[in-house]
């Protein structure tokens, strides 16, 4: 139900916003001027239509409208699955799906097959003109018996009736299967149908990682439902009735078990140095077997039992009704599918998951007690201050004081002094309050990326400063970042983790290289282009190097470091998912590769919008930093 409020006003939003720009556009100025900058600023009701629109194409590809407005459409697509899986087999004989009869397709591809034998027992030279004659001899009886089951005078009587007896089965059931009795059940069968159907949950992907429940339910839990399952029941026992038929009359039995007899026979004469006579001779029974197990009958004495196919074909898509409007138009790029007794999507609705089961597995990860791998999404975790100061702070302060650590003394004990309580300050050793500090997989990843670009701005940006301003650091610096910027990041990724471990130092040094080279570029470029008019007025107004570099270079840099940022924050989130693919025990990129393995959609998708939502709010931040810090930008 909430998803199809939610579509209903997403649909509502994107019509409404839509009519509202065309109206804006009218009654603007600014949309007057074509190439006013003017004209890109504001606009929310656009977002609001690109956003509604994505979310719409995810409603609609993931089947999530199909399940909110027609929940039992699945469960009653699986049970059609189920028809068309028992109606496939038979199908696949005639030319209803395939192209000709199978027994024409078998007919064809052994008789290729007898010509390539013919073809390479001729040339061989490994045989003598003995075994060369008494293969062709076997393959020309092989060739043979294919006409013993393709001659309509030779059917055997036992034969004509049963396929006459699987007909009127087929055309009875075609007869049953439109009357409204034929979905009927007793009120014992009625209750123990419910009580599966209860147990076996409702149709969503999501209930499966959690309880092991089947993606789609197999169990009918419709009346139409019912039908369609029993139909396909009884369309299998049909259909294992007649691939247990076999064309096999008198006179192709004798010929048969003359060949075999032949080829063991001979087989047994050869010695060890004609092992390719022995080889060919194995592999014409090859095809004498292939003949012998493949149903191929005469030409025209299925076609009354592929007309009754057809036409319970035509009456079970009649009988879904409504229900095929909705697999045509609510279940696009798939279907529900049937195999191995359970049912499936296939299609966009099995790799993308429902926005419906989406949420309710990025709540359940939410929970602190459940989280993914028993740890939490985000959450917080009460951390004593005497932690964070022992972190900051560092062991020498201590060492540098005057004096010696306490020695114990005669009765064993130790007398701390200054200089240890120190230490023990430095080393977070003393009890303090708590504080609540984040933690999770969200903030370990956001942590990472934030660490990694501070520590490239905060070395990156001066580097490239100087490197713009200063022929040496150009020519000393610039081979050293451009052997290493081209390199992808995952192939610097095994080494950086070798050296620094799998824990965060590794990870948190590779995001600084990435974001270190993009950095140094933006700066130098940033340093580079200022315009000299700007350089020397400033000299003739009395500005120090200082001042140039504070209130000049630095200014007119601002806009390349502010856009490499942007482009470095983009660079740090790709490059930490794979180092967290690689080694890692938290974080998204862990997440994901986890989920990855056990096929969890709804996780990966999860990482994938949380992954976006982070970066969405870096990019977020450094625009209104942007627009805060250089407003002159673009005026001129």
């Amino acid at each position: 139900m909430i998803t199809g409020i939610l579509t209903f006003f997403t649909i509502f939003a994107v019509v409404g916003c839509v009519l509202y720009g065309r109206k804006l556009i009218k009654t603007e100025k600014v949309d007057a001027v074509f190439g006013n900058p003017e004209k890109a600023k504001g606009g929310t009701h656009w977002v609001i239509v690109g956003s509604s629109f994505l979310l719409l194409v995810w409603l609609y590809y993931s089947w999530d409208m199909a399940k909110s407005f027609y929940p039992k459409s699945a469960n009653e697509l699986c049970q059609v699955a189920k028809v068309n899986e028992s109606l496939r087999s038979l199908k696949y004989l005639f030319p209803i799906d395939e192209r000709e009869l199978k027994s024409t397709s078998i007919i064809k591809i052994e008789g290729k097959n007898i010509k390539k034998y013919f073809s390479k027992i001729q040339n061989s030279p490994n045989l003598n003109k003995q075994n060369r004659d008494k293969l062709l001899k076997l393959l020309t009886n092989t060739k043979n018996t294919i006409p013993l089951l393709t001659n309509e005078s030779l059917l055997d009587i036992k034969t004509k009736i049963k396929i006459k007896e699987i007909t009127s089965k087929i055309n009875k059931l075609t007869e049953e299967f439109q009357k409204i009795s034929y979905e009927s059940e007793t009120i014992e069968e009625e209750n123990k149908r419910i009580e599966a159907v209860r147990k076996q949950g409702e149709w969503g992907s999501s209930g499966t990682a959690l309880d092991n429940k089947a993606e789609i339910p197999a169990i009918p839990s419709s009346k139409n439902g019912l039908k369609f399952d029993r139909a396909a029941k009884e369309l299998m026992l049909i259909s294992d009735e007649f691939f247990k038929l076999k064309n096999h009359n008198s006179e192709y039995k004798n010929a048969i078990n003359e060949i075999k007899d032949e080829v063991k026979k001979y087989r047994s004469e050869l010695s060890e140095s004609q092992e390719v006579a022995s080889i060919f001779a194995k592999d014409i029974l090859k095809i004498a077997r292939r003949i012998e197990y493949a149903s191929i009958f005469p030409p025209e004495t299925l076609i009354v039992l592929e007309e009754s196919i057809v036409e319970f074909d035509k009456v079970q898509k009649k009988e879904q009704g409504s229900l095929w409007f909705v697999d045509t138009f609510l279940f696009p790029t798939g279907n529900i599918g049937y195999s191995g007794r359970a049912c499936f999507e296939a299609g966009s609705g099995r790799w993308l998951p429902k926005p419906s089961d989406t949420l309710n597995k990025f709540i359940l990860l939410l929970k602190p007690s459940v989280g993914f791998k028993n740890i939490p999404l985000i959450w917080y975790e009460m951390m004593d201050v005497s932690k964070i100061v022992g972190f900051i702070l560092p062991d020498w302060i201590a060492d540098i004081l005057p004096g010696k650590y306490p020695v114990h003394s005669e009765d064993g004990t130790v007398k701390p002094n200054l200089k240890s309580k120190i230490l023990n300050i430095a080393t977070g050793e003393f009890k303090a309050f708590k504080i609540p500090v984040p933690s999770g997989h969200i903030w370990d990843s956001f942590l990472r990326v934030f660490l990694g670009l501070t520590f490239g701005i905060i070395l990156g940006v001066p580097l490239g400063l100087f490197m713009g301003l200063n022929r040496f650091a150009k020519g000393f610096f610039d081979p050293l970042i451009e052997l290493y910027r081209p390199v992808p990041p995952l192939a610097w990724a095994p080494l950086v983790i070798t050296v620094f471990g799998i824990d965060n130092v590794g990870k948190i040094f590779l995001l600084f290289m990435v974001s270190l080279s993009i950095m140094i570029i933006s700066a130098r470029a940033g340093a580079s282009s200022t315009q000299l008019s700007k350089i020397h007025a400033a000299h003739s107004l009395g500005a120090s190097r200082w001042q140039i570099l504070r209130h000049v270079i630095f200014p007119n840099s601002l806009p390349e470091i502010l856009t490499g940022v942007r482009v470095a924050v983009g660079m740090c989130w790709g490059t930490l998912v794979a180092a967290e693919f690689l080694a890692g025990t938290t974080g998204i990129g862990f997440v994901e590769n986890v989920a990855k393995k056990y096929f969890q959609y709804e996780v990966i998708w999860i990482t994938i919008f949380i992954m976006g939502m982070l970066g969405l709010l870096f990019d977020i931040t450094l625009r209104k930093i942007i627009n805060k810090t250089i407003p002159w930008r673009g005026k001129g």
